[in-house]
């Protein structure tokens, strides 16, 4: 089964840990974290969205404390993240390829190269008068979340401790609403994962565009703050947008613990309760591998094919899984790129 996945944090791990020889270290194999190349191709991952995202500088300092000292310049690190899909793309011999369109996306699935598609999480260093933003889509950016868990220009990221509400905050800022209208002038995904319900329900206003939530579960299965609510699914759905189920331990769990001793059947139960509320032409993966504590029984990208055949003993038919794996990612981008 080729799988299509909303969400990784694969450009983080590289430029944290193999920042002098990021392709290498891509094409070879990665002893940390979830995605390689290798691995994917063992377990059947396609493409997806790479997230650009610039953690803490607290964050930077704690995890690679040989960067402590290097100057925290986030717009910097943006490119610098974004560099290195570029040349993942260019050095990879045709093996993978930076996709613009859904219809890139589609080629690569059917030639078997890599899908790779640039996506921003937290556009915390962006100026308000948008010319950042423009610089990023011509470079070849397609999909922006306006937040991480942090306040910025734009509004408020969700924030808070399990169990609690996903109404953590005010809504967008007037530049927060000025970034929505200026991603949907250039049919950009618009990810909702990071999103206070106050700004969720502005974006739900202002945007043209399907909704998208890139890597989020159900608020009424696991009470982590930035799981969605019924309602939310519900607007999403009328949307013609879609939820790309979260792999980790601590957004799928009715107690909301990092435990690695998570069956598969919570991912199954979290998309069983997302197609109760949508219908399954809403929802697919958005892994957030690398980005994330996994559970033990998937471990990383190669896992793909065990999570499959738990979808399979609960009753799914290919038809549907065609739907969760790659399907539904194809029709909202279509939607979305409108190419």
């Amino acid at each position: 089964m080729l799988t299509f996945d909303g969400h990784n944090d694969l450009l983080l791990n590289l430029w944290l840990n193999h920042r002098d020889a990021p392709v290498d270290a891509f094409f070879n194999g990665i002893e940390r974290g979830h995605l390689d190349f290798p691995r994917m191709q063992q377990g059947g991952f396609f493409g997806g969205l790479f997230a650009i995202f610039v953690p803490p500088q607290a964050y930077i300092a704690q995890t690679t404390p040989h960067l402590a000292d290097t100057p925290y310049q986030p717009l910097e690190i943006m490119w610098q993240q974004l560099a290195i899909l570029q040349q993942i793309a260019s050095q990879s011999q045709g093996r993978a390829r930076l996709c613009r369109s859904a219809a890139d996306i589609a080629a690569c699935r059917a030639e078997g190269v890599l899908a790779l598609v640039a996506h921003i999480e937290g556009a915390d260093a962006l100026d308000e008068e948008g010319e950042q933003l423009q610089a990023f889509y011509d470079a070849g950016v397609r999909s922006i979340g306006p937040f991480w868990n942090l306040s910025n220009r734009f509004g408020v990221g969700v924030t808070g401790a399990f169990p609690g509400s996903p109404d953590s905050g005010p809504g967008l800022t007037d530049a927060g609403k000025a970034l929505i209208k200026q991603a949907n002038a250039l049919n950009m995904l618009i990810d909702v994962s990071h999103m206070n319900e106050k700004a969720f329900w502005d974006t739900a206003a202002l945007s043209d565009s399907p909704l998208v939530a890139t890597h989020s579960n159900a608020h009424a299965l696991c009470a982590q703050p930035r799981n969605l609510t019924d309602a939310q699914l519900i607007a999403i759905r009328d949307s013609g947008g879609m939820v790309g189920i979260n792999f980790g331990n601590a957004f799928l769990r009715a107690d909301g613990k990092r435990d690695g001793d998570t069956p598969l059947g919570e991912i199954v139960r979290h998309y069983e309760r997302l197609i109760m509320i949508m219908g399954s032409d809403h929802v697919g993966f958005g892994s957030d591998f690398d980005g994330i504590s996994t559970p033990e029984a998937l471990k990383d990208v190669s896992g793909l094919p065990r999570l499959f055949a738990a979808f399979r003993d609960a009753g799914y038919d290919q038809d549907r899984l065609e739907k969760l794996a790659s399907a539904n990612w194809q029709r909202v981008l279509q939607a979305i790129w409108r190419g």
